[in-house]
């Protein structure tokens, strides 16, 4: 359905006009291969199992992920193979690898893509950046894009609850003339809960900036800066804590999901509603620069060209185990793991 937001109109598919019924009869006679069991992988297959549709999965043997796919119920030789034995046998190739992992195996696949194939991605950075990925797929394919707005583990969470994480799509190459069918079949098949529409080059920008910005990197920023301040002024770990995160997390932040920012600001008290209103501003002026270097980082392609250098160092597992672990045990998130564990429901849980 097409819906305007202001003076914007926007193509939007709800599962009421793109049942999962259709989706199912859509897809019928495909054979869907899902490349890689990391991050979207598991949650978009067994979403996609669960729905009925025909899955199998390829992952490198013997690996950590090739034995949660076992765990998970997959089976070796009937729904489980290498990458490149599902590679062949898929008729809709799910390339779900990281983007590391796809330049490393984009040689292989290659060879696979027979005329009348499907090559779907979740994100748009290898064919955005071809240029130094050096994917750059045959013209006799459909290659499309569902990018679930959330983590895998998130969209596998929300189909077991019966809801759905909100997509995007996007058609690269219409070969078939049913590119964009296949897509929102797959969309409506791992459970997105409505699908917008974009472009593989919007998809990457946005996401990146989002990463970086507001969804990872800007807000574990301001986490860090406005605890250590509080700490820095004598305020006990706990107190900063509940301050910094666990008030936002845990009470204002599914406010704001339920009805909006000016919402969330109704149910907080007049002291906390007119100081907010009067800093937003500034912090939003302070950070707007940032954003502006952080976006012409990404359309360039300096950020892309960065993230593959780290990405193929030959130590980079290493490097990210080392940085993650100083981030778990800085003193923030080392009492952040204390407060969650005096949670009521993890209490319970315990009992």
């Amino acid at each position: 359905m097409k819906i305007k937001f202001g003076s914007v109109e926007e193509n939007i598919i709800t599962r009421e006009e793109f049942p999962i019924q259709k989706a199912k009869e859509i897809l019928k006679n495909e054979i869907i291969s899902v490349l890689g069991y990391g991050v979207q992988g598991p949650g978009q297959s067994l979403n996609l199992r669960d729905n009925g549709f025909q899955v199998i999965v390829g992952q490198r043997k013997n690996s950590s992920s090739w034995r949660k796919a076992l765990q998970d119920g997959w089976i070796e030789g009937e729904s489980l193979f290498s990458l490149e034995e599902a590679s062949k046998r898929g008729s809709i190739i799910m390339y779900l690898l990281s983007d590391a992992g796809q330049i490393d195996f984009w040689p292989r696949l290659y060879q696979y893509l027979f005329c009348g194939k499907s090559l779907y991605f979740s994100h748009g950075f290898g064919l955005t950046f071809f240029n130094q990925t050096k994917i750059n797929p045959p013209k006799n394919i459909d290659i499309f894009l569902v990018a679930p707005k959330g983590s895998g583990t998130s969209l596998r969470r929300f189909f077991k609850e019966q809801k759905g994480i909100n997509s995007s799509y996007a058609i690269y190459q219409d070969y078939s003339g049913k590119s964009l069918e296949k897509a929102l079949s797959i969309g409506i098949g791992i459970g997105s809960g409505y699908l917008f529409q974009t472009s593989f080059k919007n998809e990457v920008y946005s996401d990146l900036v989002g990463e970086r910005g507001t969804l990872m990197g800007a807000i574990q920023g301001i986490f860090s800066a406005q605890y250590q301040i509080l700490r820095e002024k004598g305020h006990s770990p706990s107190e900063s804590f509940n301050e910094t995160v666990e008030e936002l997390t845990q009470s204002l932040m599914p406010l704001v999901s339920e009805k909006g920012m000016d919402w969330m600001y109704t149910n907080c008290s007049t002291t906390a509603q007119r100081g907010a209103l009067d800093w937003w501003k500034q912090f939003r002026d302070a950070t707007l620069p940032i954003f502006h270097k952080l976006y012409n980082e990404v359309s360039s392609g300096k950020e892309a060209k960065r993230i593959i250098k780290s990405n193929l160092d030959v130590n980079y597992r290493l490097k990210l185990k080392k940085e993650l672990e100083e981030l778990k045990n800085s003193e923030l998130w080392s009492v952040g793991d204390i407060i969650r564990n005096l949670r009521p429901e993890k209490k319970h849980d315990k009992k």
